[in-house]
Order: structure tokens, then C-alpha cells, then sequence
């Protein structure tokens, strides 16, 4: 098969990274807005399958022509303002589509993409993605589902979290910002619970939560976990469902006293010469909180289901990663560009068989995709009471 591959930064490098190693892949084609940056990463993958294309994503007829150049799949993980028109592109020229961003900004492309005869498979990477998958089969196993509980962290291994914020970069500094000032929704007691964006981080919005062998992390609300409840049809007997972020002890604490100081604001100060305090922290703390040459990385994800089901009451399925090496693929690049390859994958040879907007939840199939991952040595493990 031949793949496009759009945009080679981090994550990119990682399905490209994935892609080669498989014998149905004939060629994957790289396509970048700095194509020599793009030359010089797959230069160091060393495969004679890949090829480097330049591209300007902004444009939606040059967008259109690339991808009308036979491909059977194409991988998005360009900056998430690009969603749409890729969407639209791969509609126009047949191709289908992986992405690892959210679906919000495509969820109107259903009817378009089956009357193209592509699947448009999105949020398949690492959070939204396996966690996604994970979830999913968590709910398959009851009859009844009282609590869902998603757990999704990227930190420093001990002894990284070598910094007064104990965190380092494996994403975009910029994406974990916008993070930290998103809004989100829960449920507790059977009731929708509103986060604002400023009250993520406060007390009683934070709890711990052990996970061996690290001992005791911080979770706060990461995300619409009401959203999803119905996603997976649980919100008529759901008590509790979160989606929840992990970070070291203490991090939560000082985000917050940040974001009552207005630290995470996108409005502009003339005494900052007309950069937010967001943009500040960006250009100011970015260079401090890169991982060294021997420095890992370290991925946790865990589903938390308790309801009703012949065989016990509550099931974990947890899944620990770290950087690679070998390679140098950070756990964060791993989890998220790994799966996007393997979805690309099974959509391409027919095992993702479904056309339209497709979703991990209802269309990636749980063995097979678990088993891709092992190999991958990316292992989810099953624990239940």
C-alpha cells in the first residue's frame, strides 16, 4: 500500500517510523511545510520505502493534489486548525483518513465521506485513541456500567522530574497550555458537573490515585467525559464517568495558584509588548523543559469500569510505556503515532471495514488492534475484582 504521511514533526516521525517496518507497506510518502527538516528526519529512519514531499497545508487545492496522488490511506497529524481541510481534501480525492485529533470540527462530514467511499477514522491516537479503545471494551465486559473512570498521563520517568515543575515536553508546550485553560464535564452522583477552565486544578477537583510502581499521582478533570458517556451509552445508569489527566504530585497545586494569576490568558499586555501571558510562558519556559539525550518518558493510561457483570464488579485495564532508546521515539510519540498507523493500517487492508465518520469506540476491534500494539511493545493489562 502506499501512505500519506502529513506533516513530520514529533508524532509524525513515529508513523512514519511504524509504517516502514510493515511488509504490506510499499511506499510512505512524508509530506511537510519544511520538507528539508522533513529529509533530514527520514534520513535517520533510513528506509528506502520513504519519500519527502513539500506541501503547504493552508492551501486546499495543492492539499487536494497531493492527496489525489494514489494513496490508499492518509495519516493527519498536522496542527489540529488543519483538521477540516484535510477532511475535506481526502473527501474530494477518495482517500481515506486516520487523524489523532478530535472530531468535533469534522463531525458534519458523515454523509459527505460515505457518498466518497473513504472511512474518516479520527481520534485515534494516544488520549482521545487507545483510551478510546480501552473504554470501550471496558463497557462491552458489563451489563451495566455505574462508574467509567480514564486516566491519560505524559510525564518524566523518576529522576527526569528533575524541575520545580516536575514535567518536561514531549507534546507542544503550546497544546499543554491550551489544555490546562479548556473547560470540562463530569459526571458525579448521576448529575453533569461543569468545570470551568479557571477551577480545573482546584482542590476539590483533584484527588490521587496510586499506580505502581510510581506510587501516588494527581488526576484533575481533562476534558468532556459527559460527551463520551453517551458516546458509549451508559448515562441512564452512570453514578460516576471522568476523564482525568496525570501529573506528579504537586502540580497541580501550583497550576493552580498560575491560573488564578491569569498565566494561562490569551489576552495580549502592552507591557509584554502585545504577547499574552500564555505566549509568555511558551517562549519563556519551552527551552527549560526540554527531555535530555538520556532522559525517558513515561505514558500511563488506565480505565477504571465498576457496574454490573457475571464475573466481578470492576475491571482495570492499564497500559505503562517509556521512550524508546533504541529508537528515540518518546512514549508520547509511540502511543499516539503507533495506533494512528495501525488504524491506517486495518482501514486500508479491509479490517476497519466501515465508511463515514468512524470512531475508535464502535469501529476499531479490540483484539486485533491489542495484538498490533504487543508487538509493538505497547502491552494493556487486565486487572479485575
Amino acid at each position: 500500500m502506499r501512505v500519506l504521511v502529513l506533516g513530520c514533526g514529533l508524532q509524525g516521525r513515529a508513523v512514519v517510523h511504524d509504517l516502514v517496518q510493515s511488509p504490506s507497506v510499499g511506499q510512505v510518502t512524508c509530506a511537510d511545510a519544511n520538507v528539508d527538516q522533513t529529509r533530514a528526519e527520514l534520513e535517520k529512519i533510513g528506509s528506502d520505502k520513504t519519500v519527502a514531499r513539500a506541501f503547504d497545508a493552508g492551501d486546499p487545492e495543492a492539499l487536494a493534489a497531493l492527496m489525489r496522488d494514489g494513496f490508499d490511506v492518509a495519516i493527519d497529524v498536522l496542527p489540529r486548525k488543519f483538521v477540516r481541510l484535510v477532511g475535506e481534501a481526502a473527501i474530494e480525492s477518495g482517500v481515506h483518513l486516520v487523524n489523532t485529533g478530535y472530531d468535533r470540527e469534522i463531525a458534519d462530514l458523515d454523509a459527505a465521506a460515505r457518498e466518497a467511499g473513504i472511512a474518516i477514522l479520527p481520534e485515534m491516537g494516544l488520549d482521545p485513541g487507545i483510551d478510546l479503545v480501552m473504554a470501550a471494551e471496558a463497557v462491552r465486559r458489563f451489563d451495566r456500567v455505574t462508574h467509567l473512570l480514564s486516566y491519560g498521563g505524559g510525564m518524566p520517568e523518576p529522576g527526569a522530574d528533575d524541575n520545580p515543575l516536575r514535567y518536561r515536553i514531549s507534546w507542544t508546550w503550546e497544546g499543554v497550555l491550551s489544555a490546562y485553560a479548556r473547560p470540562s464535564r463530569l459526571i458525579r452522583e448521576g448529575r453533569i458537573v461543569e468545570v470551568p477552565a479557571a477551577n480545573i486544578f482546584d482542590e476539590e477537583m483533584v484527588h490521587t490515585l496510586e499506580i505502581e510502581p510510581f506510587g501516588e499521582l494527581e488526576a484533575y478533570p481533562n476534558g468532556d467525559a459527559a460527551e463520551y458517556a453517551k458516546r458509549f451509552g451508559i448515562v441512564e445508569s452512570a453514578q460516576h464517568v471522568g476523564r482525568y489527566a496525570l501529573r506528579w504530585p504537586g502540580h497541580c497545586q501550583l497550576w493552580r495558584a498560575l491560573a488564578k494569576l491569569g498565566f494561562l490568558s490569551e489576552q495580549p499586555i502592552a507591557a509584554l509588548r502585545g504577547i499574552s501571558p500564555r505566549e509568555f510562558l511558551v517562549k519563556h519556559l519551552e527551552p527549560q523543559l526540554q527531555y535530555a539525550p538520556d532522559q525517558r518518558d513515561l505514558v500511563i493510561l488506565r480505565v477504571e469500569a465498576k457496574g454490573e457483570r457475571a464475573n466481578g464488579k470492576s475491571l482495570i485495564l492499564e497500559l505503562i510505556d517509556y521512550r524508546d532508546m533504541n529508537t528515540g521515539l518518546m512514549a508520547m510519540n509511540r502511543t499516539v503515532g503507533f495506533p494512528a498507523s495501525i488504524a491506517a493500517q486495518m482501514v486500508a487492508t479491509g479490517a476497519i471495514a466501515g465508511r463515514g465518520l468512524l470512531s475508535p469506540i464502535r469501529d476499531v476491534p479490540w483484539a486485533p488492534f491489542v495484538r498490533e500494539l504487543a508487538d509493538r511493545g505497547i502491552e494493556i493489562v487486565e486487572s479485575a475484582t
